[in-house]
Parts: structure tokens; sequence; C-alpha cells
């Protein structure tokens, strides 16, 4: 009965040496060993891999696979002193395993804090609409500010990419009063110099009218004269041309009366001729 115990003892432990030595990597893996508390090469490959148990251990399991890095979102100062804020995700490589390990505390939050640092530096020597319209020139400044700094630590920057880049809240409201004072300023002037060039096309109509009513009284008068003249050369008399420009004027007159909304009675003199006559001799 001892001899089972015993032997069912040492095969327990057999196997669980055997487990224990025994490690089996998944593909797009590298394990770190450790053994006796130093780091022994080769990092383990993907796939069987045996170990010394008891004294060899697995200290850290790396991604051979890109790693997506969320940057928190920031506030950056422009150099014009306007607070934008800022955020960027990083697609990160572990090339060397045991540097990301031994070479850096935690190389995830490490490469945040370097891309955060690098971002404010970069845009704080931008002004605001640099910042704004500018995204493949941060891109590349950043990548090659923080690319020398993580190959140190065994790991390589695949890209860096700028998520978003906008002004502060109190930021966009002033430049929202901005751009709706400007809208009113450029329609305030639309309209001014739409009053003025109505102003203008009316004066010149106005001035085209009176012209052309000159012009048609300086034909009508010359017309009259040459009427008159005639009429003088026909009938040989100085008192009949005057008669007749009075006696038309007088008719003018009273056609206009009649067309008045105001006049309810026209009275016509019974002798138009005599009435023209009155008239000439008050004038003398």
């Amino acid at each position: 009965m001892e001899a089972i115990i015993v032997f069912g003892t040492i095969f327990l432990l057999a196997l669980i040496t055997l487990i224990k030595a025994i490690k089996l990597v998944p593909q797009g893996s590298q394990w770190v060993v450790e053994r006796l508390g130093k780091y022994k090469e080769p990092a383990l490959k993907p796939g069987l891999n045996i170990i010394v148990p008891y004294i060899d251990r697995v200290a850290f399991k790396a991604t051979t696979k890109d790693i997506v890095l969320e940057i928190p979102s920031q506030e950056v100062i422009t150099r014009d002193n306007v607070v934008i804020i800022a955020n960027a995700v990083a697609y990160i490589n572990i090339i060397t395993p045991k540097l990301a390990v031994y070479g850096v505390e935690d190389y995830e939050l490490a490469i945040r804090t370097l891309v955060q640092t690098s971002l404010r530096s970069i845009v704080g020597e931008m002004t605001l609409d640099d910042a704004l319209s500018s995204r493949d020139q941060i891109k590349a400044k950043l990548k090659i500010s923080i690319s020398d700094d993580i190959a140190d630590w065994g790991i390589t920057l695949k890209t860096v990419e700028i998520q978003d880049i906008q002004p502060s809240g109190t930021m966009q409201s002033a430049m929202e009063e901005q751009a709706a004072a400007e809208r009113q300023r450029r329609a305030t002037v639309t309209r001014a110099d739409g009053d003025k060039t109505a102003a203008i096309l009316e004066a010149d109509g106005r001035l085209e009218a009176s012209r052309r009513d000159a012009e048609a009284k300086v034909v009508l008068a010359e017309a009259t004269k040459t009427a008159l003249s005639k009429v003088n050369e026909a009938i040989k008399d100085r008192e009949l041309p005057a008669m007749y420009l009075l006696g038309e004027k007088y008719i003018e007159a009273v056609r206009d009366m009649s067309n008045s909304e105001n006049s309810k009675l026209v009275v016509l003199p019974a002798d138009i001729p005599a009435a023209v006559r009155g008239i000439m001799n008050n004038t003398k």
C-alpha cells in the first residue's frame, strides 16, 4: 500500500514537472523567460518549447502583432494663445521583447506620455489656423520625434494619426460669434452696395427722363415756331400767330383742369378768340 502511495506521488510530481517544462507559445507571440531571476536567451518562439521547470519561468508574454494605443485628449495652447483639444492614435510593434520588458517600466504608458508631450510641443509652435489645417504635417513631425526614443525600447512606430483636433468649447463659441458678425458685416455691405447702385440707377433714370423731356420741349417749341412762321407768312398778320399760340395753351390748360379729380365743372367762354385777346391785352 505504501509502495502505491509513493509511486503515485512520484508520478504526480513527474506530471507536474512535465507540464511546467512544456510551453506552447501561440502564433503572434513571444515569451520572455527568466532563469533564477535573470533573462534567458532566447525568447520563446511560437510553437512547442521546453524550459527547465522550477528554475525557468515565463516573465513576460509579448505580442508580435501591431498594437493600437489610444492617446487621450488633452488641451494644447497654440502660438497665438488659443486653447485647442487634440488626441491621437499610435500603431506600434514590439521588435525586441527583451528591451520592451527591461528597457522601460510600462512601455504603453511611456509611449502615450511621449506622444502627448511631443504633440503639445509641435502644436505649440503653430497658429490656430495652421494647426487645424496641417494634420499631415503634425503627423510627420510627431512620428519623427518619437521614433528614435521608442526604438531604444525595442519598439517600432508603424504610424501615428491625429484623431481629432478642434478649438475648445469657449473658443468655438467665440469663433461662431466672429463668423456671425462677419456674415452680418458682409450682408450690410452688400445691402448698402445694392442701395447705392439702385439710387444711382434711379438718379440716372431721372436725369435721362429730364433730358428727354427737355429735348421733347425743344423739338415741340421748334415745331411750334415753324408752324407759326408758316402761318404768319400765309396770312401776313402779326396778332394772329400769338393768338394761335395762346389759344393752344389755353385749351391745353382747360383740358388739364377737366381731367383733374377735384374738378366738377369746367366753363368755357363763348368767344375764345375774345378771351385770348383779353389775355394778350393784360400781358401788354
